[in-house]
């Protein structure tokens, strides 16, 4: 397919997330009202690289070095994607406004210590520019950080842009590694914050007890039964309490948190444990919902965790008023949403435009969430 419409306005948005499965990248297109994705293309992690960035997320020795190396091995898996979508639509570099790579996580500590605080992702913009011939725009999360936001999640507008519906409310699950949800309220106004662990905990249970990265269709989970006291225990987890705007990612949700967690259960049925997590994720996020999304109308997923049938399942028993679907459901597959959002923000900052609101992060609202790198 070509990418030659009138007067297109082509960006490219990358997204690697908590999940650490890899990287997903889309070609869009923004000349018409709404964006249209050209193309999108997975580049899974060699496994090298995945376990070096995992480790990367904990304090450990050289990390300096280390760091600037998984920042440079990534930044080779973006521009392979890249090239990967402009030879699928036969598009020409120089067609392509700029490209918009956040990078990937491994610290998210936004105003701990001395106030501000910082989230740090393994990046190289100025080497993908090299590499790819096209303006790159980074730093998104640190942008919002320094404007007193949470630097996460930094999507909500622009899900407001493409699943918005006037006079409803409508809210936005994205589940990755970690779940957010935007709240789309009927008067225009946009809240979006974090509601805890999505699929990394769960990918990590299923990784360590069956070999497979993921658990498919939640079909393992579905397996066993829910353990109530380690639910319960789970949903005590203070985050979760938390009034946004808030934050989080592996520096909490991480499998010594889970060990801590099971350290009752040492003998629990791997199967029911995996039950009992989907249960947790699900639940952190229903509660949310009901919290601070209570007239909403349908509850979009987007992410990994709408690709999880059990999850999926146990989001809507959770929610019987609410219609739970599919990004799909309304014209952008799962797991395009979070990399269109990013061609989105380098879009707005190109064109010098707001890339976030006040009210998403309770941040003063960075005009521009991110510095641009020219090729």
């Amino acid at each position: 397919m070509s990418a030659s419409a009138a007067s297109p306005q082509l960006f490219i948005g990358l997204m690697s997330g908590t999940s650490l499965d890899g990287v997903d990248g889309v070609l869009a297109d923004f000349s018409g009202p709404q964006p249209r994705v050209l193309a999108h293309h997975a580049m899974p992690f060699a496994p090298a690289l995945k376990q070096e960035l995992l480790a990367l997320n904990t304090p450990s020795d050289n990390e300096l070095h280390r760091a600037a190396l998984a920042a440079n091995g990534l930044v080779r898996v973006y521009a392979q994607t890249v090239q990967a979508l402009l030879s699928d639509t036969q598009t020409p570099a120089r067609d392509v406004c700029a490209i918009g790579a956040h990078g990937q996580t491994v610290r998210h500590q936004p105003g701990a210590f001395d106030g501000t605080g910082y989230t740090l992702q393994l990046n190289n913009p100025a080497l993908l520019a090299e590499l790819t011939g096209i303006d790159v725009v980074a730093d998104f999360r640190s942008r919002d950080v320094a404007a007193s936001g949470q630097g996460a999640p930094l999507v909500p507008v622009f899900h407001q842009g493409i699943f918005g519906q006037p006079n409803q409310t409508v809210g936005v699950l994205n589940i990755g590694g970690i779940a957010n949800l935007s709240v789309l309220h009927a008067n225009g106004d946009v809240l979006g914050f974090d509601c805890g662990p999505g699929n990394a905990l769960l990918d990590h249970w299923c990784q360590q007890h069956t070999g497979d990265a993921f658990d498919n269709n939640g079909a393992w989970g579905a397996s066993g039964s829910v353990i109530e006291p380690l639910l319960q225990a789970m949903l005590a987890e203070p985050f979760l309490h938390q009034a946004p705007p808030k934050s989080t990612g592996r520096d909490l949700f991480h499998p010594t948190w889970l060990t801590h967690q099971l350290s009752g259960d040492v003998n629990a049925n791997p199967a029911d444990v995996q039950a009992t997590l989907t249960e947790f994720t699900a639940r952190a996020c229903v509660n949310d919902v009901r919290r601070h999304a209570a007239e909403a109308s349908e509850l979009i997923v987007c992410g990994g965790g709408a690709l999880n049938g059990l999850l999926m399942q146990r989001l809507q028993a959770g929610l019987p008023s609410v219609r739970v679907l599919s990004s799909a459901e309304r014209g952008m597959p799962p797991l395009q949403v979070e990399a269109a959002a990013f061609a989105w923000l380098a879009r707005q900052t190109v064109r010098g435009l707001p890339g976030n609101l006040p009210k998403v992060t309770g941040a003063q609202g960075a005009r521009i969430l991110g510095g641009i790198f020219k090729a």
